[in-house]
């Protein structure tokens, strides 16, 4: 009688890991699509800019957006501003019309906390979907 034994880790790891990373960029996919559902629209230009990539190091699926105003629409402004460390007074300002206004500050429309919170156990049963038939 003979017993041979083979290793497979490496073929398996590899699969696991090849399973893993399509599910992230599903995952991906579908949070960008919910961030930019809830997104605030006026120009586009935020809604536009939404996107996610895979770090293949966290592992981890990440959406986000470089625009420069993101973050004070994610997180409110003035006295409105999530954590409360937003301006405490009111303050004026010049538009590119020359037309002056007063405010305190603009509330929070958060559009990517939510995308990636609300979802969490859709984003499973992706995984979950990928490891088990990938």
């Amino acid at each position: 009688m003979s017993v041979t034994i083979q290793d497979h880790s490496a073929e398996v790891s590899a699969e696991i890991k090849a399973a893993l990373l399509r599910g992230l960029e599903k995952i991906g996919l579908v949070a960008e699509g919910y961030a930019k559902k809830l997104c605030p629209v006026d120009t586009g230009n935020l809604r536009n800019s939404i996107t996610h990539m895979i770090d293949e190091q966290e592992p981890a699926a990440i959406i986000g957006t470089n625009n420069e105003y993101a973050a004070y629409v994610e997180l409110g402004t003035g006295i409105y501003a999530e954590g409360g460390g937003g301006r405490p007074t009111p303050w004026v300002y010049q538009d590119a019309k020359g037309n002056w206004h007063y405010t305190r500050g603009n509330k929070a429309q958060p559009f990517l906390k939510p995308a990636a919170a609300d979802h969490v156990g859709q984003y499973r049963d992706i995984l979950e979907s990928e490891l088990k038939n990938g």
